[in-house]
């Protein structure tokens, strides 16, 4: 397991000299300097990444944004796949959008932030519709919220069950605090649903940015992995916006680290095999 190849399935690049956000500006330097694949590739070193999804940055146009990440991977064959920013808000408006990014090669989902709307942001019916339109172009969903959003999620996914979902960063549950319910609970009834895979990535940030150990990530990592098996989660690196809390290599030891007495299959599953099955990398 020492250098097995890994596909990584969240992450984001920008450059400002390419396309400016506006929330990059207040942020510190180091963090809003460029961060595109030569930055990426220095971060994860000598790990084996032998392809890598693309996930949109948030506060950009999504079909300008995921036209500049496609002609990024003329440089690097590695990239892949991208999910791309789409205001499923809209409704039945969306279909513009969505038929922009259906003529992008690499555009494999869309995605929009639920994480800092409102409780009940992903049941409007708006809302609703325009992720159900996604069936129509074979457009897969990510999941981004926090954990006190889990169930009005659950009520989201149960009215799109022709949705292939992908729920990132394990919902963010409280890492730091150490606390598990009800996103326990929660998390098990979501995985209920044969329609949704888990992404094992952004722990790191929800827990002590300074002091976290592998010992804190460990019970939540068993979690998810007790409710959607290995034949239904997938690494990430939620790279750059985990460097506010772990270097890339510290976090693939651990998640290895967390594994290590599984199967090697089953390892594989994690690292690399499910992550191109369901994001339709081959």
């Amino acid at each position: 397991m020492k250098n097995i190849p890994i596909v990584d399935t969240h992450v984001h690049l920008w450059d400002q000299g390419a396309l400016r956000y506006p929330w990059l500006e207040d942020a510190p330097p180091s963090f809003a300097s460029p961060h595109a694949l030569a930055e990426y590739r220095a971060a994860h070193g000598e790990i084996n990444i032998e392809a890598l999804v693309f996930v949109q940055c948030g506060g950009y146009d999504g079909v300008v944004e995921a036209e500049w990440v496609a002609s990024l991977a003329r440089d690097d064959a590695r990239l892949k796949g991208i999910v791309a920013e789409a205001p499923v808000y809209n409704g039945e408006e969306v279909r513009p959008v969505l038929e922009k990014l259906a003529d992008i090669q690499l555009v494999k989902g869309v995605r929009h932030v639920i994480e800092g709307e409102s409780i009940e942001f992903c049941v409007q019916p708006n809302f609703v519709k325009g992720v159900q339109i996604l069936e129509e172009f074979g457009f897969s969903f990510d999941i981004c919220i926090r954990h006190p959003q889990l169930a009005n999620t659950i009520q989201m996914v149960k009215q799109c069950p022709n949705i292939q979902f992908i729920l990132d960063h394990i919902a963010k549950p409280d890492i730091k605090g150490q606390i598990f319910d009800p996103w326990r609970r929660e998390l098990k009834t979501l995985s209920e649903f044969p329609n949704i895979v888990c992404k094992i990535s952004g722990l790191a940030t929800e827990a002590d940015h300074e002091n976290w150990t592998r010992d804190d990530m460990k019970p939540y990592i068993e979690h998810v992995i007790e409710c959607f098996s290995f034949e239904r989660v997938m690494y990430g690196s939620d790279w750059p916006v985990s460097t506010a809390a772990t270097e890339y290599p510290r976090w693939v030891d651990t998640l290895k680290w967390a594994v290590q007495d599984y199967s090697e299959d089953e390892i594989n599953k994690l690292f690399h095999d499910n992550a191109i099955q369901f994001y339709r990398l081959s």
